[in-house]
């Protein structure tokens, strides 16, 4: 403590440290979890001026966000939305909570169909960024929706998603949330 003191009077830069979510609560900057998407599988099945097509195909186990950003990645995806339909045997979803700056997470325990998922990718410092919403219906036909942290498939999730030639950037709000701003 008395480093960190004395480093702040003679004005020494020292790092960041980041920033914990209150109990209970999920960081805006909540990292994702890389390769957990293992049985996920794509084509491209439209390629025209400035924009291709994909259908990715996930399949049981595999977890959606992990493999949407692992995806992005290795085909150097920096623009691009989508849209998904399929089924889940559980989700992280969550509800953003301005004056706490953090999101409030809507666990999803049980299998339920994936009604609707839509959401965009663009660039943060040189990576993909996944941002998706989710609704998901649960056996009594009652409904849970949300930004989505993950999404665990089961049996199989079907992701047609539109990936621009010209590059989206984004940048972080004072929220800490990564905003696309069309002027990157």
């Amino acid at each position: 403590m008395r480093l960190i003191s004395l480093a702040l009077l003679i004005g020494i830069a020292t790092p960041a440290l980041p920033q914990q979510p209150p109990p209970g609560m999920i960081s805006p900057s909540r990292p994702v979890a890389k390769g957990m998407a293992p049985g996920m599988k794509f084509k491209l099945v439209h390629t025209g001026t400035g924009e291709r097509v994909y259908a990715i195909i996930f399949s049981k186990g595999d977890e959606v966000i992990s493999g949407l950003t692992d995806f992005a990645r290795q085909n150097h995806i920096s623009d691009a939305h989508f849209t998904a339909i399929g089924a889940c045997e559980s989700a992280l979803l969550a509800w953003f909570d301005i004056p706490q700056k953090n999101y409030r997470p809507i666990p999803v325990n049980e299998q339920s169909e994936v009604l609707a998922m839509t959401g965009d990718i663009a660039d943060y410092l040189g990576q993909p960024i996944v941002h998706a919403h989710s609704v998901l219906g649960r056996s009594d036909g009652s409904t849970r929706g949300g930004h989505t942290f993950e999404l665990h498939v089961n049996p199989t999730l079907e992701v047609f998603l539109m990936a621009d030639d010209i590059p989206l950037g984004k940048v972080q709000d004072p929220g800490g949330l990564k905003l696309i701003d069309p002027t990157e």
